[in-house]
């Protein structure tokens, strides 16, 4: 499999994760040309200004399963790298194929991906490597899981085992929420087969950061770490969501911090999966909380983040390809993951209804205007372009990102370029960046009602 990628890359996926990896792929000497299946309205093919160009295509898919369309696109376009964006794939065995096929594939196989589509695996994974994790139960059936709940002395966090679309999470206040939780999870099913199996963990307190490392199978080279804004309205209030934004870096993860967390939180996994015969390969994403007592894994991620691609992708300045390359061929070394130094932030726009029932169809206005602005690139997620119009088509609609040379330049400049765009009832929040430690325009602004963040905006953040 060792070899230099050249000539077309392809991104599997359609939201703004893949939108920012298109863009940082093309940004290579390697690449003619990325093509994104099936991509979304900001994909729909787009010069770069380093030669490559950016463009969606299309595959006859019939569920995450179905990877053999996907193996003939790849053949017929001669596809020199493919890369995936997504979890459901990676958990269906999409680099074993791939591999299978002769093709280089950039992500975990599929035992490796247990790491996220199974949260039950992976605390065993976390207890046989000597992961620091919170302590929680495993349960298969409602009604165990209802008898521990009232046994419990201290708060919770209920999670589907499976992969629930970063919504299987839940952070109930008091046993009243907690039983209705773990009723829409395994009776209600409200997560499909996701939710067979719940684990109710001890929830603990502190900083809730990501950490997200390219993998060779061998070795772990950290990215910035990054904050992730899973609820919806400001001060962390309202339902869980994909993710309402992100910056990095953050200020309290120190090096010494990231030497710790690399030395007992990546290093032994890498070790322990590389023993058991299943090296991991990827980008393998930690989602900590600094406590007290030191960092807490909450849940391992077998790919890119998002909005969390989207700001640390931007920071990057070295090669992508290259740096992929480099895992694939087990010969990854620092000087693949080198950064700009800078700090960026996104702020994710999304569709009236999110996280429910997100309205589709609305006309999109600015987006041209935002991106202008010095430092702001606007990733597409839920967008289509109908008859030339570029329309809402999903939640999580834009993510506009903001690059500065530090966070409050980059808060500045991404609060900016969302005023710039306007769609009916567009909400995002208004505190991006608060927990970061930083100071810096958003911590000024006022926090506007619902009502008001569901209209066109009104002011600007700087």
């Amino acid at each position: 499999m060792n070899g230099r990628t050249s000539g077309e890359v392809l991104v599997i996926g359609s939201g703004g994760r893949e939108h920012a990896l298109a863009c940082a792929l093309a940004r290579s000497s390697r690449v003619r040309r990325v093509l994104v299946c099936p991509g979304n309205g900001g994909t729909t093919a787009l010069p770069s200004a380093d030669g490559a160009s950016i463009e969606a295509v299309a595959a006859p898919l019939s569920g995450a399963g179905d990877l053999a369309p996907l193996i003939a696109l790849a053949r017929d376009r001669r596809v020199a790298l493919t890369v995936v964006g997504p979890e459901a794939p990676l958990a269906a065995g999409i680099v074993d194929a791939f591999g299978a096929a002769g093709l280089r594939c950039f992500g975990p196989t599929a035992a490796c991906a247990r790491i996220e589509s199974s949260k039950a695996w992976a605390k065993a994974l976390m207890a046989r490597a000597g992961v620091p994790t919170p302590r929680c139960q495993v349960f298969d059936d409602y009604t165990s899981a209802r008898e521990h709940l009232r046994r419990v002395d201290h708060p919770v966090v209920i999670k589907a085992s499976g992969l629930a679309a970063g919504k299987g999470v839940a952070l109930p206040e008091d046993l009243e929420q907690a039983e209705q939780a773990l009723i829409q999870i395994m009776v209600e099913r409200r997560h499909g087969a996701a939710g067979d199996r719940v684990l109710i963990e001890e929830r603990v307190a502190g900083i809730e950061v990501s950490m997200l490392a390219l993998c060779d199978g061998r070795r772990a080279r950290l990215l910035p770490a990054a904050q992730d804004h899973k609820r919806l309205d400001d001060g962390d209030r309202g339902p869980n969501t994909g993710g309402m934004g992100a910056c990095a870096p953050v200020a309290v993860v120190t090096p010494e911090l990231r030497c710790a967390v690399e030395q007992r939180v990546f290093q032994p996994v890498l070790d322990l999966l590389q023993a058991e015969g299943t090296p991991y390969v990827g980008v393998l994403y930690a989602g900590l909380m600094l406590t007290a007592a030191g960092p807490q894994v909450l849940e391992f991620n077998c790919r890119f983040g998002d909005p969390e691609a989207q700001v640390l992708l931007p920071l990057l300045a070295g090669d992508l390809v290259a740096a992929i390359d480099a895992c694939l061929d087990g010969a990854l070394a620092p000087e693949h993951v080198r950064c700009t130094g800078q700090a960026a932030a996104a702020v994710v726009l999304a569709a009236s209804g999110y996280p429910g029932s997100p309205r589709r169809g609305d006309a999109i206005e600015g987006v041209a205007a935002a991106a202008r602005i010095e430092g702001v690139t606007v990733f597409h997620s839920g967008t289509a372009r109908r008859a030339g119009e570029l329309v809402t088509d999903g939640g999580r609609v834009l993510s506009v990102t903001g690059v500065g040379s530090d966070l409050a330049r980059a808060l500045d400049r991404a609060y900016r370029g969302a005023a710039c765009i306007r769609f009916t009832g567009m909400q995002y929040r208004r505190d991006i960046g608060v927990r970061a430690g930083q100071g810096g325009p958003c911590e000024r602004a006022p926090a506007p009602d619902r009502a008001a963040r569901e209209s066109t905006p009104r002011t600007t953040m700087g």
